[in-house]
């Protein structure tokens, strides 16, 4: 459970931010928006990191197995940081009907993802690690900056 509370409060904390970023946009209040974009860009790219250089390599030295749920895992993330860029272009240009639109594709990608993990991954996570390596990740995920 240690490892799914953890991620999973992090992307309610990622959610937050985006649709932060979103309303100030839609808005017209380009520097706000670009504030919060800014704060769920890193957030979640952070996020992103923490999992890529620490759990995953967890989970994949306990199992065994660097192919499936974590191969998955860094194509979506992939997709989402694609997205992000796009994002901080439209933002950059003020333009508020790019910037929705990409906006719905980005929530859809990230909640299909954020399933995926929660349902998954960290439940897989929290079930084949031992206690001492769940402890230990999660205080090196902790340590992870951008």
């Amino acid at each position: 459970m240690i490892i799914s509370q953890f991620m999973t409060q992090e992307h309610r904390d990622c959610d937050t931010e985006f649709a932060a970023a979103e309303q100030a946009a839609a808005n017209g209040d380009w520097a706000d928006a670009e504030e919060k974009f800014m704060l769920f860009a890193n957030t979640t790219l952070r996020h992103f990191k923490r999992e890529e250089d620490e759990l995953f390599p967890a989970f994949e030295a306990q199992t065994g197995s660097s192919e499936g749920p974590t191969q998955v895992m860094r194509y979506e993330h992939e997709q989402v940081k694609d997205l992000i860029g796009k994002l901080a272009h439209a933002l950059e240009d003020q333009d508020k009907d790019a910037y929705l639109s990409l906006c719905e594709s980005a929530m859809i990608l990230l909640q299909q993802h954020n399933m995926k993990e929660e349902q998954m991954l960290y439940a897989m996570c929290d079930r084949v690690l031992p206690q001492e390596t769940k402890v230990s990740t999660l205080e090196k995920m902790k340590k992870v900056v951008l």
